[in-house]
């Protein structure tokens, strides 16, 4: 049990701040496999709104520090060049 009022506050906030980064990153990890299965699927009519949303959601979750802003850079210029590649 907490012994200060800012330690029982602590305690009060790290459960939803938790909750919160997972929902996050388990977003991010999501659209990143969706990327790569759209990549690897024969059809790629749609490949440019799923990079667009993927590449928001990175942005987002950069902007809030869930994911570094280097890692979410990095992921969107894969993601870019991928998109480039195949048109």
């Amino acid at each position: 049990m907490a012994n200060t009022k800012s330690a029982a506050k602590r305690a009060r906030q790290t459960p939803r701040r938790t909750a919160i980064n997972r929902r996050v990153k388990n977003k991010v990890k999501t659209a990143i496999k969706r990327v790569r299965e759209m990549f690897e699927s024969p059809e790629k009519e749609n490949a440019p709104e799923i990079a667009r949303k993927t590449v928001s959601i990175l942005d987002k979750a950069a902007k809030t520090g869930q994911i570094h802003r280097n890692k979410a850079s990095r992921l969107k210029s894969r993601i870019a060049r991928k998109l480039a590649a195949i048109k």
